[in-house]
């Protein structure tokens, strides 16, 4: 019987196995090598939120979740300690942590910390919340700017329809504020919904300022969880679902690297600029040094100093929760004070200026506002400084009443000069080194010594001294 060459049997049947092998063993090395790779790529960066909630906070909040990518990112952390904030700041953060294509937790820490006001709806709005030992969430009533209207009677306003003892437990009496009430629980409703959280404990949150500790938040379903530190968050929610960009997406973190992104120095200057003190020592630099400016013609450094200081006060007052009526008594304060160095009322014009200033002072910004209000330290200093000023100026403006006048025609009257040349009853004469053309009811000598009796024009009338 016949049988095939050995290597032509090899050839059809051996040389496809042997390709297919190596193929194999090409592919196994490849994923071996790259699939380190990729999962050391993925990481999960922490940021810090430890404070008031406000401009900064936003814009380094928002500059970063705008930076991250899926494929390299796996989670982002908001480590969160805050007593709460603008609503402004937070509505946009919630906005930036809702659309992030990458999950968002925010960690309540480190022990002792707290998620007050709008730290309630930034944790709820997240894709994981938690917590550390020893927190606490809650608080989250939003805060009026002015006091409720009153009636001529002087009792608050009833809503319309509804006598007294009938108003519900939480509810405020005036139609202003249940509207912002309402949208408020309605916001947080929503937001609990989204995340299929407790949506009663948050409507009570913000109705009765009603606070949790984590211990008892976790049983209520207000947060996902306790961890003591992050890498500890990290374990404990590897595997969870949670909602991402409006889609439930299933968690990995247990092997990403942690990375912590601290606030840069933008994010610190912003935070400068913005604290209500600073600016409002800004917006007074700006003002006087303007006004200096215009006093003095030429001396540019005042306005430049001046402009730079009011538009930087300018960006950060546009950013900032203020009453309007309280920043034109200010400037109508500081207003006055000018016009009193010019008009001389004998400070009328300058004491209303100074209530002006300091009532304004108070009411420009909220004081309900944990984190935005005034100090009276520096309503105080500020009040000092400008009446100091206000006094050196009007002291100044009394004393150069008793100088004698060095300018104009009244600075010649009583002058005593000498005669230059003289003819008939006129004649020209030396008066404080200026020769002048001058008259006199009788001839004078050439030499003799006169005294300016009067002037018309560029003429003088003169009489023997």
């Amino acid at each position: 019987m016949y049988l095939p060459p050995t290597g032509t049997f090899g050839s059809r049947i051996v040389g496809p196995s042997r390709w297919r092998l190596a193929n194999i063993l090409i592919a196994t090395i490849m994923i071996v090598l790259v699939s380190p790779v990729a999962a050391a790529a993925e990481r999960a960066i922490v940021l810090q939120i430890d404070g008031v909630i406000g401009p900064a906070t936003a814009d380094y909040v928002l500059r970063q979740l705008r930076t991250v990518r899926p494929g390299e990112i796996g989670l982002v952390v908001l480590r969160m300690n805050t007593p709460g904030g603008l609503d402004t700041s937070m509505r946009a953060i919630i906005s930036a942590i809702l659309a992030s294509p990458v999950p968002v937790a925010t960690y309540v820490a480190p022990n002792g910390a707290r998620a007050a006001s709008a730290g309630t709806y930034i944790v709820y709005a997240s894709a994981i919340a938690a917590m550390a030992p020893g927190t606490n969430i809650g608080a989250a009533t939003p805060i009026r700017l002015g006091p409720p209207p009153i009636l001529p009677g002087g009792a608050p306003q009833q809503p319309s329809g509804q006598k007294d003892g009938q108003q519900q437990a939480g509810e405020p009496a005036d139609a202003e504020a249940r509207k912002a009430l309402n949208d408020a629980v309605a916001y947080i409703r929503s937001l609990a919904d989204l995340n299929s959280r407790n949506v009663d404990w948050a409507a009570e949150a913000v109705r009765t300022a009603a606070s949790l500790p984590a211990s008892e938040a976790l049983k209520l379903n207000v947060i996902n969880v306790i961890a003591d530190d992050v890498p500890d968050l990290l374990r404990k929610i590897d595997g969870r679902s949670a909602m991402v960009a409006g889609k439930p997406e299933r968690l990995a973190t247990a092997r990403l690297d942690i990375m912590t992104v601290v606030p840069d120095w933008r994010t610190e200057l912003l935070a400068v600029i913005t604290n209500p003190n600073i600016a409002f020592i800004l917006m007074l630099i700006g003002v006087y040094g303007l006004v200096f400016e215009f006093l003095n013609p030429g001396a540019v450094a005042p306005g430049l100093i001046g402009a730079i200081s009011l538009l930087v006060a300018l960006y950060a007052l546009n950013l900032l929760p203020i009453n309007y009526a309280g920043t034109g008594l200010v400037l109508l304060g500081i207003g006055l004070m000018v016009a009193e160095a010019h008009i001389g009322s004998f400070g009328v014009i300058g004491v209303g200026g100074i209530v002006a200033f300091v009532i304004g002072a108070i009411m420009m910004f909220p004081s309900d506002v944990p984190g935005f209000e005034l100090s009276p330290a520096v309503i105080a200093g500020a009040g000092i400084a400008t009446a100091g000023l206000f006094l050196l100026v009007l002291s100044m403006l009394l004393r150069s009443r008793k100088y004698a006048i060095v300018t104009g025609k009244e600075a010649l009257l009583g002058a005593e000069g000498e005669t230059v040349s003289w003819q008939g009853e006129e004649g020209r004469v030396r008066v404080k080194g200026e020769i002048w053309r001058a008259r006199a009811a009788a001839p004078l000598k050439p030499g003799s010594r006169v005294k300016v009796v009067d002037r018309d024009g560029l003429v003088l009338r003169v009489e023997p001294a």
